[in-house]
């Protein structure tokens, strides 16, 4: 009988263990997803406005007026595959570091810079396992600003998936993801290490209450994710939907050489081009995934998980 009792104790205790280990991963996939069903119609007209369809009011009537109102919503199932990998894999990736690192650390919290380096290395796992989805969610965005012989009239990210895979070779769903990894990098770096760091201002020198935290945390949070991934989420638009021109070579032969052409052709400033859409896109979708993460962690709490 003891023996019986032992061995469910000890199950019991695996099996929590292996939930506080997934609970990360969940919780980010999840809190992602919930965001990008809020922000979709701004990440439509961001990446219309780099392709340069004109100013966020023109692209948001032309794309109403010529595709109708759920146009805004093109690309929905690639952005919600997207976050069920990418934010899964690095806000779980992220958490999981800065807990093993604080536990390291003597429960003491990170300086900035350990903060900046899990951030960085939590983009690069997410971006990797997410780049089949986002450039899925690119495609079928462009897709109507492209001739009409040239559109590939994606129907969803699995079509989209499919499609890509025929013309390009299952390799091909991982164009750009050099520019993707670098872009996410950025992204995470400067989101998730700010993040941290707001907290515990926001917590332990101003003393705000946890909700006054969390929202004034998420604000920064969303501002440095904008604009320390902005220039490479330029370049990474740019090399996901070149086509071949007229002679059949690509208009530019990688991530490097898409930089310095825009460079040369529109300065530093040329990649900031559609930054008021971006950090509109990029600043409440980092704000509203810190706060669902943060109410999904306390229902859980509630229910005793």
């Amino acid at each position: 009988m003891a023996t019986a009792a032992a061995e469910q104790k000890k199950q019991v205790g695996t099996s929590m263990a292996a939930w506080t280990a997934a609970k990360p991963f969940l919780n980010g996939g999840l809190s992602g997803m919930g965001a990008t069903c809020v922000v979709q119609p701004i990440d439509m007209v961001k990446v219309r406005i780099q392709l340069g369809a004109g100013s966020a009011v023109q692209v948001t009537k032309d794309i109403v007026r010529n595709e109708g109102f759920g146009a805004l919503y093109k690309g929905l199932s690639a952005g919600l595959l997207r976050q069920a990998t990418y934010t899964t894999a690095r806000l779980g990736t992220f958490r999981g570091l800065s807990d093993w690192a604080i536990e390291k650390n003597d429960g003491k919290p990170l300086p900035l810079v350990q903060k900046a380096a899990l951030g960085l290395a939590a983009g690069a796992v997410g971006a990797s396992v997410g780049n089949p989805a986002d450039l899925s969610l690119i495609r079928m965005q462009a897709d109507n600003t492209l001739p009409l012989h040239q559109r590939r009239n994606y129907t969803s990210v699995f079509d989209a998936m499919a499609k890509i895979t025929k013309d390009e070779g299952v390799i091909g769903m991982w164009r750009g993801s050099g520019p993707t990894v670098v872009r996410c990098m950025a992204l995470n770096m400067g989101m998730l290490a700010s993040y941290d760091q707001a907290v515990e201002y926001f917590r332990d020198v101003q003393g705000l209450s946890e909700s006054q935290t969390v929202y004034a945390s998420s604000a920064v949070s969303g501002f440095f994710a904008a604009a320390c991934s902005l220039p490479f989420d330029y370049v990474k638009t740019q090399i996901q939907k070149m086509q071949p021109g007229p002679d059949g070579k690509m208009p530019y032969t990688g991530s490097l050489d898409c930089a310095v052409q825009t460079f040369k052709s529109g300065g530093p400033l040329k990649f900031y081009t559609g930054f008021p859409t971006y950090y509109c896109r990029i600043a409440p979708h980092a704000m509203i995934t810190w706060i669902l993460l943060n109410q999904i962690k306390k229902l859980q709490e509630k229910v005793g998980l």
